[in-house]
């Protein structure tokens, strides 16, 4: 059997460098697109390039293409000369802030650099699977028109029937998105569109929060890696609005990874999903403090904001009902805890080196 080739987009990313690893393991030969505009985003600090030096350390067949996706001409070059059996697409701009002050580079980005990955794929490999990493952005503020009532420590679901969070059936239109996640819902409508009009196997996950000890977190972006960076490193932390109530929950790389993997057994034509963590590692901003300092044993320096984030989520729970009846084989693997000790343990070696130098 001819071994199989992945493009993985944002490769140096969280999910892109998780997916690279996994795929690599698995005997498939990875094609990475990056071109490190975290860095741009958000500076030295959103800078990947330890990512991609450790992926080119510990993979067998990976080529790292230094490619922009808004680049039409050399997205058709790279699929005129390889032939990719699978396509997963994590490269965005990812911030809900930081689009207000670059919308035309958001855009560009997020959505029409989707139309010229779906459009190479129509054009060269049509039979390929396509996963588009979408967001729970696309959902607006309509999440937050759901009854809640207000606990101890987080908000919470009112009627029972809410109790597992939100399900694919949420509007995307008429509520407040932010650009970034009116930026990402276009960009979801066209793969949905591809799947759906050209009858190509594309697969659609809104992710609740992505998370994971590769994650190069910054404040506009990446709430656990920062939170847990801060706690570290030292600085303070800002927390806005909701009484530091607002719940996310909160998925490891690896199970987001195993998801692509699933629907790529078995895919679908245009088909959404809601991809998080799930009830079961849902946690507030309140309880995330009070868990770090408890197992990290550092003091977090935090202080509130009263204005919440525009378009922020209140209770952000993703319903996995959906995927879980369509692939039985995939379930959460990795808990809040694990999350919280590996992210922990990363950003306290990363600490270390840097006072060693």
């Amino acid at each position: 059997m001819a071994s199989r080739t992945v493009l993985i987009t944002g490769s140096s990313g969280l999910i892109g460098s998780e997916a690279v690893e996994h795929f690599d393991r698995q005997g498939y030969k990875a094609h990475g697109v990056d071109n490190n505009m975290r860095r741009i985003f958000f500076g030295d600090s959103g800078d990947t390039t330890r990512n991609l030096d450790r992926l080119r350390r510990i993979t067998r067949n990976f080529i790292h293409h230094e490619l922009d996706i808004r680049d039409r001409i050399a997205i058709e070059s790279l699929f005129r000369s390889q032939r990719f059996d699978l396509i997963i697409h994590c490269a965005a701009q990812p911030s809900h802030d930081k689009a207000r002050e670059i919308p035309i580079l958001d855009f560009e980005v997020n959505a029409l650099g989707t139309v010229n990955l779906l459009e190479a794929t129509r054009l060269h490999c049509p039979e390929a699977i396509f996963i588009f990493l979408s967001t729970n952005k696309v959902y607006g503020d309509a999440p937050n028109e759901i009854p809640l009532k207000e606990l101890e420590t987080r908000w919470e679901y009112t009627r029972s029937e809410d109790y597992n969070g939100i399900s694919e059936n949420c509007r995307i239109d008429r509520t407040l998105h932010s650009l970034f996640g009116a930026s990402k819902a276009s960009a979801d409508l066209m793969a949905q569109e591809y799947g759906r009009y050209f009858g190509m196997k594309v697969g659609v996950f809104r992710g609740g929060c992505l998370t994971g000890p590769s994650h190069s977190g910054v404040e506009l972006h990446g709430f656990l890696s920062y939170l847990v960076k801060v706690a570290i490193s030292g600085g303070t932390y800002s927390v806005f609005g909701y009484k530091g109530k607002q719940v996310r929950d909160n998925i490891h790389s690896y199970d987001v990874v195993r998801a692509i993997e699933e629907f790529a057994t078995n895919p679908r034509c245009g088909e959404v999903y809601n991809i998080g963590g799930g009830r079961e590692n849902s946690i507030s901003m309140l309880e995330a403090i009070a868990k770090i300092e408890e197992m990290s044993g550092k003091k977090l320096n935090w202080k509130y904001i009263d204005q919440n984030r525009k378009g922020d989520h209140i209770c952000y729970i993703s319903n996995l009902s959906k995927f879980k009846s369509h692939y039985p084989n995939w379930k959460i693997t990795i808990g809040l805890d694990e999350i919280f000790r590996q992210i922990i343990a990363d950003h306290t070696r990363r600490l270390e080196r840097m006072e060693a130098r």
